[in-house]
């Protein structure tokens, strides 16, 4: 399986917390920086956050930064993305990505990812 697989989406009142997963395969998930996005109803598909392949460095959007933690882990070839304070602006679907190439920093590039799951939808509600 090389397409990444998001789960842990779904309904929140504002204030609250999500935390979403992905699950790679070995052979996908090993070396390669991961990358989480969302793209809501009419809007342009927006970066959220990058990990390095090692977890060493992170990147985070402006919109989400402070609120939003991404995390690996390479045993189990998974990345998560806790995310605190949600508010309707944060209403969208979240895709988890693989970047194309083995790299060691992050990405904010979406061109830069090979590989994307299906993506997991997260409501925010006033």
């Amino acid at each position: 399986q090389v397409q990444p697989v998001e789960s842990g989406g779904g309904w929140v009142q504002a204030g609250g917390s999500l935390r979403l997963s992905c699950a790679a395969s070995g052979r996908t998930f090993r070396g390669r920086t991961m990358g989480w996005f969302r793209q809501a109803p009419g809007k342009e598909r927006e970066f959220v956050s990058s990990i390095a392949w090692n977890g060493g460095m992170v990147e985070y959007g402006d919109s989400v930064k402070g609120r939003f933690t991404i995390s690996r882990d390479n045993a189990k070839n998974t990345v998560s993305l806790q995310m605190n304070s949600l508010n309707p602006e944060d209403t969208a679907v979240y895709y988890c990505a693989v970047r194309s190439e083995s790299f060691s920093g992050t990405s904010h590039y979406a061109h830069e990812y090979a590989y994307w799951g299906q993506g997991t939808q997260v409501t925010v509600s006033t």
